[in-house]
């Protein structure tokens, strides 16, 4: 069975704080474990470590445990480093926004185009779709997979003319959509790459992997199929620490090399007076891009969380095999869900069969986006659901989840529709407004993660059943009846 029993004989020792909850939030943070606190705790107890920028002891310790990480973690990734770089950053988000400044800055020093071009998918973050604003207007959204099939396979779209040959150009998509868990196509980067097309000739490739590195193992180990860059955030992965990074194929490396800015750490000797001059550190693409002190114990706590979530789970492949066996489990219970008079409790949002299924690591993650129906065919408040389900200690996450674009399309909520609802006071990420005229603004995610148990899909399922589906009569007096006192 996919299933890993493991799980259940370690849980409660491993994480602990989850005893008597159901934490279904993984795409938003997964939990840490006890032994990777535990041996995090003792290496800072046994070791003094001190600023990398520095040459006494304390600080080559942290220098060699920094270097020993980063090869660690692109071995995680099968990035062979020959091939590959690891810049670390803050989260995704700042790893993103790190190769829209270098395009930007890029296309600034050119007079001839001072833009560059930007094309996203629509089931991308926030994070991914904020790099538009770098790109002077010259930027287009993939309303779905055909049509980014469509431009790779050169079919002339007027409105993506303005990638051409003249300027350059950077895709970006994510590997799996945090909305509904769908798993996108990774074959679009070598199709990329290897298209004769000119304006595709000049065009980089940004995987927005930070959902899709949660549950299902991240292989670079093809530098040719590999995206140029790719953005995670580990604290997604294993709970702890608090750290991201840019996994950056070397071929393409050159690009970064025309950002502007620079921090403390980045350069070896510049001026202040009379003329403004720099010169940078380019021994390796790490040492010119990660501005200031690095986070060196985040980075330290990184190396034992590689560690202890190898010795718990063995490989990525078993985590994903177990999520996938979880996240079937969960929708077709759901899907299984009716009112008396045979309405579906749920609507659950996904793409079409054909291009995802669950129970399929391939097509889709352990996560279900939904609504849920009233008998009558009206929408329960997403956020209703959330606060419910939180009093009885299930831990959901509800709204817009950073993804405009999936809402949009498979809410088909129209840009009017946003704008009333901004207008009425509805905030994103904040208790608001629900529904407008009977249609949600957003939805409930559960998602699944490591260390998701069979009890807490089952537990999900329960309360759904016991809260949301109206009961026959009879049934629900039974429910009202209070217990008799004890003697």
């Amino acid at each position: 069975m996919a299933y890993n029993e493991g799980v259940d004989d370690f849980r409660d020792t491993e994480y602990p704080t989850m005893k008597g909850k159901t934490y279904l939030d993984h795409a938003g943070s997964t939990i840490y474990a006890k032994s990777l606190i535990e041996e995090f705790s003792r290496k800072l107890m046994s070791n003094l470590y001190g600023n990398p920028h520095s040459t006494s002891d304390p600080s080559q310790l942290s220098g060699h445990m920094v270097d020993s990480v980063r090869d660690k973690t692109l071995a995680f990734f099968k990035a062979d480093p020959e091939h590959f770089d690891l810049v670390f950053t803050a989260n995704s988000t700042a790893a993103i926004k790190l190769v829209g400044e270098c395009f930007r800055d890029l296309a600034s020093a050119s007079p001839m185009s001072s833009t560059f071009w930007y094309g996203y998918h629509k089931d991308a973050h926030t994070s991914v779709i904020g790099v538009r604003e770098m790109t002077k207007g010259n930027h287009h959204c993939f309303t779905s997979d055909d049509e980014v099939e469509k431009w790779l396979n050169n079919f002339q779209n007027p409105a993506i003319a303005t990638s051409s040959s003249t300027i350059p150009g950077l895709f970006c998509f994510p590997g799996q959509s945090n909305m509904t868990g769908r798993r996108l196509p990774l074959s679009w980067i070598r199709k990329l790459r290897h298209s004769n097309v000119p304006s595709h000739q000049n065009t980089y490739s940004l995987l927005d992997a930070a959902a899709l590195a949660t549950t299902t193992q991240l292989d670079l180990s093809d530098p040719d199929s590999a995206p140029d860059f790719t953005a995670m955030s580990f604290y997604k992965i294993f709970g702890f620490p608090d750290l991201g990074a840019l996994i950056v194929r070397k071929e393409s490396g050159h690009i970064l090399g025309w950002r502007k800015y620079f921090g403390g750490g980045t350069v070896n000797s510049l001026t202040v007076f009379h003329e403004a001059s720099v010169q940078r550190k380019d021994a390796t693409l790490h040492d010119a891009l990660e501005d200031g002190t690095l986070p060196f114990h985040n980075i330290i706590a990184l190396g034992c969380a590689i560690d202890v979530h190898m010795r718990l789970y063995g490989s990525m492949k078993t985590i994903s095999q177990h999520t996938s066996f979880l996240s079937r489990r969960l929708y077709l219970g759901m899907v299984n869900l009716h009112h008396l008079n045979g309405i579906p409790l749920c609507v659950i949002y996904n793409d079409v069969p054909e291009r995802c299924e669950y129970g399929d690591p391939l097509t889709q993650g352990g996560t279900v986006a939904f609504n849920l129906v009233k008998a009558d065919g009206s929408y329960i408040g997403h956020s209703e659901v959330e606060k419910i389900a939180n009093e009885k200690a299930i831990f959901l996450r509800s709204g817009g989840l950073c993804n405009a674009g999936g809402i949009a399309s498979y809410l088909q909520v129209e840009p009017w529709q946003f704008k009333r609802a901004w207008s009425a006071g509805h905030r994103c990420g904040e208790e608001g407004i629900d529904l407008v005229n009977g249609k949600p603004t957003g939805v409930v995610r559960a998602s699944l993660g490591a260390m998701s148990t069979i009890s807490d899909v089952d537990t999900f399922l329960d309360f759904l059943a016991d809260v949301f589906v109206e009961q026959p009569m009879v049934k629900r007096k039974k429910l009202l009846t209070p217990c008799p006192k004890p003697n």
